[in-house]
C-alpha cells in the first residue's frame, strides 16, 4: 500500500522559513518522480516544483522560484521542500505527490498523493 505522509507544517512568521517532508513507503522511491503541490482556501492546487527520480532534475513554479529548493533521499525514502522568505500568500495546505519516471508540473499526471500539510505565515 503505497503511502505518502507529509510532515514540518505549522505557523511562521513572514520573512521566515519551513522545511516540509514527505515520506513514503509502500514503493520503490527511486522509480518515481516527486512533486510538490499548495492549494489555499477557494483556490485551485498550485503547482510548486518537481524532481527526477535521481534528483538530477528540478523544475519549480513561479511562486517557487527563488524561494523554495526541492530534494529527494531516495535511501531515507523521503522527499524535502525547503522554503525561505515565507509570504502571507503562502499560506496554504502543501501536498507531496508521485508519479512514475519522468517529472511533471501537472496535477493531473500523478497518481499518489499525501494527506497534506498545513503552512500558515503569519504578517
Amino acid at each position: 500500500q503505497v503511502q505518502l505522509v507529509e510532515s514540518g507544517g505549522g505557523l511562521v512568521q513572514a520573512g521566515g522559513s519551513l522545511r516540509l517532508s514527505c515520506r513514503v513507503s509502500g514503493m520503490a522511491l527511486s522509480t518515481y518522480a516527486m512533486g510538490w503541490f499548495r492549494q489555499a482556501p477557494g483556490q485551485e492546487r498550485e503547482f510548486l516544483a518537481t524532481i527526477s527520480t535521481t534528483g538530477s532534475q528540478t523544475y519549480y513554479g513561479d511562486s517557487a522560484k527563488g524561494r523554495f529548493t526541492i530534494s529527494r533521499d531516495n535511501a531515507e525514502n523521503t522527499v524535502n521542500l525547503r522554503m525561505f522568505s515565507l509570504k502571507p500568500e503562502d499560506t496554504a495546505v502543501y501536498y507531496c505527490a508521485a508519479r512514475r519516471f519522468s517529472p511533471s508540473i501537472a496535477r493531473r499526471d500523478y497518481d499518489f498523493w499525501g494527506q497534506g500539510t498545513q503552512v500558515t505565515v503569519s504578517s
